[in-house]
């Protein structure tokens, strides 16, 4: 029988988590999640599937984040009518994720579509609209942790928790593949760290076949923080933010961050250590899935905290209308600013950094992975003017990184968790990472010697046998990949021909309003010209 395993995304890349299990004639999708950063990727999630959905036995989802589970709706649109299978936690966080993904592309590309009319260039469709989401939600059934059940015959799987965010799993298969006992395979899902704020810390199985594995923080290393040195370290931060006489913008994910942070901010006003100043949520999915949050609260394998009501206080305020929205725009000072998303790329935090990046007394406290190519990666890597919305927005504030409310297990703590599965018999298959984490990764598990499994690194859209004593690249028609390799390797450095043209205008803009004379500039548009053939 064959056994054949393809990865259809998070392979040499942190998003579009999506790996297709083939055997017999039977098939089963991990995650489907949504390609997020530079525009090369992105696009991936307009074009056709590179399988047919309707083929399609079972989905199994590991959590809700949407660049693991933000495809779903399109997968059903597309034909696909199995389960969609997911822990309880999971299944009530997608209620409001998966509407509000639908919702957000419609807005975006009404937008986009205003646009291009006036460009006289052709109409864009949705992904998937919010109703498209709210139809595949009926395929959603829910399983608890630590329970076998069968997905298909011959195969079984089971939840373990993955300490990421709340529901978040690794994925245990066992597949009767005609040997003495079943092929055994880990799917790790998103590991949390250690002593993650409001999460266990994860657990799953040793003594496997094949694990594939995340490697997000390959290579980096946190400092490793309680409860007290955390609030502590976000204390000194918002207090200095505070100082300045401006206001604390937040980039922050919906889902556990922003929880995370609600939880600690109510704890230090409480305390006194931070003074008392309006907090403001401004994402209407942040303030549905709070309310998700509440429900788990204190539950096994649900939301744990040292604070018996972590999500409430009275300098909390959630903007859940546009208009609450753009009141906030009307503080200028003094209040801490939290909204989606995580990365910057989409929703209500673009009008606030359009609205604060400008300002030298205001502060963006960027607290989370930043993917290359995205709004959130260019103001950490110190770009000194952005655009937004098709606008050119210095940056004068204060741009502060604070690492310590990562979802991701850090480069020790990913070795750990791998040493605790061993033996790890066939194959160690590394992917949700970029090419320098899978390659420092690797290194550091080549010391290991004898107890070091066979480590692969598959790229998109390959497929490997995992009959045999090891992962086997089975040889592909070209056509079969979505992307040639100068164009993946071009969006997997993280900063496509999109990042190059935005950071070129700027530069253009740049000269030309720092030119003495009218003369200069005219010189300066007709060198460009005739570099360009048309002088």
């Amino acid at each position: 029988m064959n056994l054949n395993l393809t990865f259809h995304g998070a392979a040499g890349v942190v998003t579009g988590s999506c790996y297709r299990l083939d055997f017999g004639n039977r098939s089963i999708l991990i995650d489907c999640g949504m390609f997020q950063g530079d525009k090369t990727l992105k696009q991936l999630n307009y074009e056709p599937w590179p399988f047919n959905p309707g083929a399609i036995d079972a989905v199994l989802l590991t959590h809700a984040h949407i660049d693991h589970s933000g495809l779903v709706p399109k997968l059903v649109k597309a034909g696909y009518a199995g389960p969609v299978y997911a822990t309880a936690g999971t299944a009530d966080l997608l209620q409001f994720m998966l509407p509000d993904s639908g919702s957000i592309q419609e807005m975006e590309v009404e937008r986009l579509n205003r646009r291009n009319q006036r460009r006289g260039r052709g109409v864009v469709q949705p992904i998937y609209t919010e109703q498209d989401a709210q139809d595949s939600l009926k395929l959603i059934a829910a399983r608890d942790f630590g329970q076998w059940f069968e997905v298909l015959p011959g195969l079984r799987a089971r939840y373990w928790n993955a300490g990421h965010i709340l529901g978040a799993a690794s994925i245990e298969l066992e597949v009767a593949a005609g040997g003495t006992r079943p092929l055994r395979l880990l799917f790790s899902g998103d590991i949390g760290p250690e002593h993650k704020a409001l999460q266990q810390d994860a657990a799953a199985p040793q003594d496997l076949d094949y694990v594939v594995m995340e490697s997000t923080y390959g290579g980096r290393p946190r400092p490793r923080l309680d409860d007290r040195q955390r609030r502590a370290a976000l204390a000194v931060e918002i207090n200095t933010a505070l100082a300045a006489g401006g206001n604390v913008v937040i980039p922050a994910f919906a889902v556990e961050r922003t929880q995370e942070l609600l939880a600690d901010l109510t704890r230090l006003i409480a305390e006194g250590t931070v003074k008392r100043v309006p907090i403001f949520v401004d994402s209407p999915l942040a303030t549905r899935v709070t309310t998700v949050f509440a429900k788990y609260l204190h539950k096994p394998d649900g939301v744990q905290s040292d604070t018996h009501q972590p999500f409430e206080g009275g300098s909390l305020r959630f903007a859940r209308s546009v208009q609450e929205s753009m009141q906030i725009e009307q503080v200028t000072g003094g209040a801490i600013i939290i909204s989606a998303s995580g990365m910057c790329e989409a929703g209500r935090i673009r009008h606030h950094l359009k609205n604060n990046l400008w300002r030298p007394n205001a502060t963006v406290l960027l607290i989370g992975y930043m993917a290359p190519g995205t709004l959130g990666a260019l103001l950490e890597h110190g770009e000194q003017a952005v655009r937004i919305q098709g606008d050119e927005v210095l940056v004068r504030a204060r741009i502060r990184k604070l690492e310590i409310y990562s979802g991701h297990a850090d480069h020790d703590e990913l070795l750990d968790w791998l040493r605790d599965r061993l033996p790890v018999r066939r194959g160690l298959l590394l992917t949700h990472g970029e090419p320098d984490a899978i390659g420092a990764l690797r290194a550091a598990i080549a010391q290991w010697k004898d107890e070091a499994p066979t480590v692969v690194a598959p790229k998109l859209d390959e497929t490997y046998s995992l009959i045999g004593a090891h992962a086997k690249l089975l040889k592909q028609p070209l056509q079969t990949r979505r992307l040639d390799r100068f164009t993946e390797s071009e969006a997997l450095s993280g900063e496509d021909w999109h990042n190059d043209y935005a950071r070129l205008m700027l530069q253009v803009q740049h000269q030309l309003r720092h030119a003495s004379t009218d003369q200069e500039r005219r010189k300066l548009l007709k060198k460009m010209q005739r570099v360009l053939g048309r002088g």
